[in-house]
């Protein structure tokens, strides 16, 4: 016979769903008042950088601030005591940040100046994904990760070949301008490469004899073809994944339409998690 459920797990129970059920109304209402939050409190780090604002509106600005802590403290408290695991919540990727975000402002009591780390509550930005249930960005997300690690060594490669191009041109060039045209070591000669390798060219440091320019000009015509490598590497490693199908095997497997979880069974018709139809009829 089972026993009767405590008022403590029916409580339990009544958060999860709410915390993270978004396919039910209190659900989703959660979930919109959290994005409103998210969005108030990185806009709040904002205005603080401004020398004006802050000033006039400093004392709102930082009742707000506690005020939106407070809340995601209770939230990030809740969500641990409504799972059976806490563990699996606390260690993951976004419990990490939900902690790190909601950790400046105590901080503050304690170290003069912490406050300002408050700028990591941006990272909350990133939630946005799982709040909105972007099932889609999800998939493609995964595809992209796929793309990147199938690739990383040619990427790898490609960047060792770009550093050694960059200490040769940028030995070469402190060689030909010399220390009188601004070239005034090695390293800022590399420095001055980079900068005009990957076409950014802040003018800071710029040759002034005639082979100077020739060289770096060819290091400027170089860079466009530099910066098309990357993408065409990845490009190329998407087309292949999609082709043999991959990236519905891996990182993407028959996600829930509701709640994004991966990884049912093939002939499963419910989501484990939410319970909704994985299918349409």
């Amino acid at each position: 016979m089972d026993t009767e459920k405590s008022k403590f797990d029916i409580f339990r129970q009544k958060v999860h769903i709410i915390i993270y059920g978004t396919n039910t109304m209190m659900g989703r209402l959660f979930d919109l008042v959290l994005l409103g939050l998210i969005l108030l409190s990185v806009l709040m780090v904002m205005l603080e950088t401004v020398d004006f604002i802050d000033v006039k509106y400093h004392n709102i600005l930082l009742i707000c601030e506690w005020i939106i802590t407070i809340f995601f403290t209770i939230e990030y408290i809740l969500r641990i005591i409504s799972i059976k695991k806490p563990s699996e919540y606390i260690f993951s990727f976004y419990g990490i940040i939900d902690f790190i975000a909601i950790l400046p402002m105590y901080l503050s009591f304690f170290l003069g100046g912490a406050q300002i780390l408050s700028v990591v509550r941006a990272l909350r930005l990133l939630r946005l994904f799982r709040i909105l249930n972007l099932v889609s960005f999800t998939g493609q997300a995964s595809q992209l990760r796929l793309a990147l690690k199938t690739s990383r060594v040619k990427i790898l490669v490609f960047i060792y070949f770009v550093l050694v191009v960059c200490v040769l041109l940028g030995s070469l060039m402190y060689v030909i301008e010399g220390k009188e045209n601004g070239f005034t070591s090695i390293p800022v000669s590399i420095y001055w490469c980079i900068v005009t390798l990957t076409t950014v060219g802040y003018g800071d440091i710029h040759p002034i004899t005639p082979l100077g320019q020739v060289v770096a000009s060819f290091i400027m015509i170089l860079g466009y073809g530099i910066i098309a490598v990357p993408t065409g590497i990845v490009t190329a490693e998407l087309a292949q994944n999609k082709r043999k199908g991959s990236i519905f095997l891996v990182g993407n497997r028959n996600p829930c339409p509701s709640c994004g979880e991966q990884d049912h069974m093939g002939k499963a018709e419910f989501c484990y998690n939410c319970g909704h139809k994985l299918h349409d009829d």
